[in-house]
């Protein structure tokens, strides 16, 4: 790993259940949904305890990231204030860390407990639940913003506060609240 960093976890998100299925109009499902000040990890299979947790079709995204600042964006472009970032239903909310440069790397974390080894896969797509649950245009403003889903290759935990990040690729923190337009496959 060429490049160190340091960033933050801001929030961390576990569900056992999907809430945004069926049509928005009918509004979330009750699930019940955890913000805890720690994850556990595991190789290959997600987050113990998360709705991705060793589902075949995930494993290669079992994690999502969000960068606070590209959810903060959507708040500035749409001219609203943005509800918590919990609303997004990804994993790890980081602040001061790009993520479209981690696609296809393999990357470390370190939040005071070890280095865990990912690698970055697809973008998380917004859906259109993120119309009813932030506000009207906000899909749309947070395509390109939407995050990174990543596959764990390496067991640890991860916790909200700072973030050591080592990353084969140069990353700029300036340009974590962009919007990226790629194609999806790496």
């Amino acid at each position: 790993m060429s490049f160190e960093y340091r960033a933050e976890i801001v929030q961390l998100l576990r569900a056992p259940t999907h809430a945004y299925f069926g049509r928005s109009k009918d509004g979330p499902a009750e699930v019940p949904t955890d913000l805890p000040s720690s994850v556990e990890i595991v190789a290959h299979k997600g987050i113990r305890g998360d709705r991705f947790f060793g589902v075949k079709a995930h494993t290669e995204a079992a994690v999502s990231l969000l960068a606070v600042e590209a959810w903060e964006a959507v708040g500035d472009v749409l001219g609203v204030e943005v509800p918590d970032p919990a609303v997004a239903r990804r994993n790890v909310v980081v602040r001061g860390l790009e993520l479209d440069p981690l696609r296809g790397v393999e990357f470390q974390l370190n939040s005071g407990d070890g280095w865990i080894t990912f690698r970055g896969g697809r973008p998380a797509h917004p859906c259109a639940w993120m119309d009813r649950m932030v506000a009207d245009g906000a899909r749309k403003a947070l395509i390109g913003r939407g995050g990174l889903r990543i596959e764990p290759l390496s067991d640890g935990t991860l916790r909200v506060g700072e973030l050591a990040v080592r990353s084969p690729v140069e990353l700029d923190a300036a340009r974590a609240a962009l919007s990226v337009r790629r194609a999806q496959p790496i």
